[in-house]
């Protein structure tokens, strides 16, 4: 008789001891599933800090060597050549000589053609890259040579070789016609050469060299045009002509800068004339930054200035200060670097001091020289310095300063950017031009993130919870059925595609019919309104044929009327109303911009794309409300809406927040609708009618053309990294609510 009764409690204890294994081997999987989707997290947010880190690395400069230079001539001049092995010193007797950077052991000399009974008086040098210089002689002439460096690769072995070319012949020129001293030079190049020569007595000489048109010969000669007046302004420090060669300016020892427009050398004029300088101070030195747009002024009290030219109201240029640097020490040299705004100071205690003007800060400041540094040079890759003391020793610096742009500041701060009226946020990582000022600030970035967010959930929200309301709570169970897959289906929708139709289809719908879609925005809510109110006025025998929960199948038609009406008249509309043009008429009436791919038709597309999201979470949570809790709250006298209101929202709320958190999540990290249906310009504006530019969409965009280890390239992940912790504070902060009102709502 125990038999059987023996096997089935044998039976039942294996099955009982496999289910707990199961149950074991499952909850394993479980955590193990957990633990790395946190490890991919957590990998990811290590790799984007990775490549983020070098952005905060301080500038650093190392000392290579120190050697006598030789010969005892005065110097003049110091230059390096992109690869920072060699460089040139060019002397007051005319003698080019190359130099080794690395031991200062001499590679070349060449002799200039110095006129007879001459000596250098002035000297000058064009934009840093170009290699141009001009020596001004007591005689009244200039010379202008070039030095230039030749590389070959002998049996694989790179070779530079130093050479002088003449672009205007070994001939000096004859800029002062008085034959008077030039003291003071300025000398630019582009397709033709201006030279200016200041001379004491306050006369001002230009020359401009043009190349002669011809057919038969590339290199047919130059046309010289000749202008010279004179101007009050004594001790002159620098004369700076602009790269354009149409402006010049003068910059004298007791802080006058005079701005001249010569662009017609016949008409020359004085544009203006201000002081760039405070009461009691002098300035030591002047020169252009890269490009040639800000003018940097050192005065003996150590502080440096930016000027450039700002628009007034009425569109007149004026220069104006825009920053300031504090040296400590007086200035010596300052010398611009040859494809960034930064540059380098040197000062009267024999350090060196790294600026960037954009950045707005000093990168380092170090002590290269135990003699004050007379003259200064900078390597064309900004990675190299040599500096000439007092003692007649060159001193050569290594420089490691690959990312001198960054700044809190600059990432997120109000920027005075070149050819800007004012301080602004801008994001402009490149163009067709070295001597372009790279504007990486974040700010527009992420205000065109949250914004795309905001007009997206302002869209999706009601839709989604209240239909996902209406179809738990209200809807019968077989329409349910239809409805909530094929919504739940939508999300399968790439957002490629949602992009391109919105782009391409949706936009111009909504430019040429935008009165109507306002007018929907009434009309629609009012029919569905008055259907409302019309079905509950027909008799019982009508409207009792209808199942309870199908009702919401009488307003697609209604639905679908109102749009086709909205837009139908949206013609009619638009010209009474709007004179035809309502784009035109809210730009000329209302003095508000309109884009054809704006935040409108992100809002509705991305909007479409985070529906399904929000309504499948949401309205899971409202259908799982225990029935018991509605049905006591109804037998207690409670009728439909104050159940739905005060029971099945309250306890469903913690899954509704998930749901919308879940929305918030795909809207901020969503790419392709924001980069396909909108202007992508990085812009600040609230208008609904202006577009945006995401992280992410700017992300996608300029990462492929972005050098790998490149201040752009690091930026961009640092966006990443911004959009990384911007989701994940988010999420955290939801998720905290979302317990919060599971711990309240819980006891109902």
């Amino acid at each position: 008789m125990s038999g059987p009764s023996t096997s089935n409690s044998y039976k039942s204890s294996v099955h009982l001891r496999l289910r707990l294994l199961r149950d074991r081997l499952a909850r394993w999987l479980i955590g193990a599933g957990g633990v790395s989707v946190i490890i991919a997290i957590l990998l990811i947010f290590i790799y984007l800090l990775y490549v983020v880190m070098p952005l905060l690395k301080s500038a650093e400069m190392q000392h290579e060597a120190t050697y006598p230079l030789p010969d005892g001539n005065e110097a003049v001049y110091l230059s390096m050549e992109e690869q920072a092995e060699i460089g040139a010193v060019i002397d007051r007797k005319g003698h080019v000589r190359f130099l080794s950077t690395s031991d200062g052991h001499e590679i070349s000399q060449v002799q200039l053609p110095v006129p007879d009974a001459a000596e250098v008086a002035g000297f000058s040098a064009a934009r840093p890259n170009s290699g141009i210089v001009a020596l001004g002689f007591s005689n009244g002439q200039a010379l202008v040579v070039k030095l230039n460096y030749q590389v070959s690769f002998p049996n694989d072995k790179r070779v530079i070789t130093p050479e002088v070319q003449y672009p205007l012949g070994k001939t000096p020129v004859d800029v002062n016609t008085d034959r008077a001293s030039l003291d003071k030079l300025a000398i630019q190049q582009d397709e033709s050469f201006t030279i200016v020569a200041w001379t004491q007595g306050g006369m001002l000489s230009v020359v401009r060299a043009s190349p002669e048109a011809s057919l038969m010969e590339e290199d047919a000669g130059w046309t010289f045009e000749r202008s010279s007046g004179y101007t009050d302004i004594e001790d002159i420090v620098s004369l700076l002509v602009d790269p354009s060669q149409r402006e010049l300016y003068l910059v004298s020892r007791d802080g006058t800068l005079a701005w001249f427009d010569i662009s017609d050398l016949s008409q020359a004029r004085l544009h203006e004339q201000i002081r760039v300088t405070a009461k009691n101070t002098r300035v030591v030195s002047a020169g252009f930054l890269a490009g040639g747009n800000s003018i940097m002024v050192a005065s003996d009290d150590g502080r440096i200035s930016q000027w450039f030219q700002v628009r007034d109201e009425e569109g007149v240029s004026h220069l104006q200060q825009i920053r300031s640097f504090d040296n400590e020490v007086s200035t010596r040299a300052l010398v611009p670097e040859s494809s960034r705004k930064g540059f380098l100071v040197a000062g009267e205690d024999g350090s060196v001091s790294i600026y960037h003007a954009t950045a707005g800060q000093r990168l380092i400041r170090k002590t290269v020289s135990d003699a004050p540094v007379r003259l200064l040079a900078v390597s064309p890759r900004a990675d190299a310095l040599w500096a000439l003391n007092d003692n007649n020793q060159l001193e050569f610096w290594r420089i490691n300063n690959p990312h001198p742009e960054v700044s809190w500041g600059a990432l997120w701060g109000k920027v005075w950017y070149e050819g800007y009226d004012q301080p602004e946020y801008i994001w402009q990582s490149s163009a067709a031009d070295n001597d372009f000022e790279p504007k990486f600030s974040l700010t527009p970035l992420a205000f065109g993130t949250l914004k795309a967010a905001f007009y997206a959930m302002l869209f999706a929200i009601p839709l989604s919870i209240l239909g996902a309301v209406f179809t738990a709570y209200f809807m019968a169970p077989k329409m349910r059925q239809m409805v909530k897959p094929t919504i739940e289906i939508m999300e399968a929708l790439p957002t490629v595609i949602l992009g391109f139709l919105a782009g391409l289809w949706l936009a111009p719908l909504v430019e040429t019919h935008l009165p109507g879609l306002f007018a929907m925005l009434l009309l629609m809510p009012l029919l569905v309104l008055a259907t409302a109110w019309l079905w509950h006025c027909l008799p019982l025998r009508v409207t009792g044929r209808i199942s309870t929960g199908w009702e919401a199948a009488l307003l697609i038609p209604v639905i679908l009327g109102a749009g086709y009406l909205s837009l139908a008249v949206s013609p009619l509309l638009e010209q009474w109303l709007f004179g035809g043009d309502m784009p035109a008429w809210l730009q000329h009436e209302m003095g508000i911009g309109f884009d054809q791919r704006n935040s409108l038709v992100v809002g509705m597309a991305m909007g479409f794309a985070v529906i399904p999201t929000i309504f499948s979470i949401a309205e899971d949570a409202i259908f799982s409300v225990p029935r018991h809790l509605t049905s006591g709250s109804l037998a207690l006298g409670a009728t439909s809406w104050q159940t739905l209101v005060r029971v099945v929202l309250l306890t469903a709320s913690p899954g509704i927040f998930s749901g919308v958190m879940m929305g918030v999540g795909r809207a901020v990290g969503e790419t392709m609708i924001v980069l396909m249906a909108t202007g992508n310009t990085p812009v600040m504006d609230l208008s609904i009618f202006q577009g945006m530019r995401t992280l992410s969409a700017n992300i996608a965009v300029e990462m492929p053309e972005s050098e790998v280890a490149s201040t752009h390239y690091r930026i961009l992940f640092l966006a990443a990294l911004v959009l990384f912790l911007f989701t994940f504070v988010f999420n955290t902060g939801a998720e905290l609510i979302r317990q919060r009102l599971r711990n309240k709502y819980s006891s109902l």
